[in-house]
C-alpha cells in the first residue's frame, strides 16, 4: 500500500527507478537536453536538481555525494567544470520543461527537459529586450518629508488658485454671454417699437390711400350713370326728329286730294 507516499513510483521498484533516474541525470548534464515523456521529466527534476546545488561547492565530500547520485565519472567532472560555472549565481529552477504533445503508439504525454542556462535562444532574446528601470526614492529623514509636504501643499495651491481662475474666467465668459444676449434682446425690440412707429405712420397714409381709391370708385360709378342719361336723352331726341318731319311732310292722302280738287 502507498499510504502518505506522494511521489511518482513511475510504474517500477525502488532499485530500477533509481537506476533509471541516475541515467536520465547523467544524461541531461552532459547532453544538456533530453526528450521523455511528462512523469519521467518531473521526478528527473526533482531527483537532478538537488545534485546541481551540490556542484557549487567544488569539494571532495561534494563530488562523493553527487557520484553517490549519478553513478558516472565524465557526469560528475562535467556537472563540476562546466555546468557549475553557468549556473552559480542561480538560486534554483535549472531545468525547464517543454511540452511537444503525445507520443504515436501508447498516446504517451512527451517533452523536453533542459537546464535553463544553455538555451541559447532564449538568452539572446533576453538579452535583446530591455530591463525594466525601477526609480525608488528613499526618505532622508524628517526634513525630506517636510519638504515633499510642502511641496505637495504648494502644488495643491497652485492647483486651487488655477480653479479659482479658471471660474472666474468662466464667470467673466458667462457675463459676456449675458450682456450679448441682453444687446440682442434690446435690438429685437428696438426693430419692434420701429416696426410700430412704422406700421403707425403707415396708417394715415394706407387711409388716404383707401379713400382716395373709395372716391375714384364712386365717380367710376357716377360717370355710368351720366352717360346712360345722355344716351337716353339721345335716343329721346332721334325719336323726336323723324316726328316732327312726319309733321312737317304731307301725308299721301293729303296730296291725293289736293290733286282732286285741282
Amino acid at each position: 500500500m502507498r499510504h502518505r507516499k506522494k511521489f511518482n513510483h513511475l510504474g517500477r521498484q525502488a532499485p530500477h527507478r533509481k537506476a533509471m533516474l541516475a541515467n536520465m541525470a547523467s544524461s541531461l548534464i552532459l547532453h544538456k537536453r533530453i526528450t521523455t515523456t511528462t512523469a519521467k521529466a518531473k521526478a528527473l527534476r526533482v531527483f537532478v536538481e538537488p545534485v546541481i546545488t551540490r556542484s557549487k561547492d567544488d569539494s571532495t565530500h561534494s563530488r562523493r555525494v553527487a557520484f553517490r547520485y549519478l553513478r558516472d565519472k565524465e557526469a560528475v567532472t562535467e556537472l563540476f567544470r562546466d555546468v557549475a560555472g553557468k549556473i552559480g549565481d542561480r538560486p534554483g529552477g535549472y531545468t525547464r520543461i517543454i511540452k511537444l504533445g503525445n507520443r504515436l503508439g501508447d498516446n504517451a504525454d512527451m517533452c523536453i527537459i533542459e537546464l535553463v542556462d544553455y538555451n541559447e535562444t532564449l538568452l539572446a532574446d533576453k538579452a535583446a529586450a530591455k530591463p525594466k528601470s525601477t526609480r525608488r526614492r528613499r526618505s532622508g529623514g524628517k526634513k525630506s518629508t517636510d519638504e515633499a509636504a510642502g511641496a505637495t501643499d504648494a502644488a495643491n495651491v497652485e492647483s486651487t488658485e488655477d480653479a479659482v481662475e479658471i471660474t472666474e474666467a468662466e464667470v467673466v465668459e458667462g457675463n459676456a454671454e449675458t450682456e450679448v444676449v441682453a444687446e440682442a434682446e434690446v435690438v429685437t425690440e428696438a426693430e419692434v417699437v420701429a416696426e410700430e412707429t412704422v406700421e403707425e405712420k403707415a396708417e394715415p397714409e394706407a387711409k388716404a390711400e383707401v379713400e382716395e381709391v373709395k372716391e375714384e370708385v364712386q365717380e367710376e360709378k357716377v360717370e355710368p350713370e351720366a352717360k346712360v342719361e345722355e344716351v337716353k336723352e339721345e335716343v329721346k331726341e332721334e325719336k323726336a326728329e323723324p316726328e316732327a318731319k312726319a309733321e312737317e311732310t304731307p301725308s299721301e292722302e293729303e296730296t291725293k286730294e289736293g290733286k282732286k280738287e285741282e
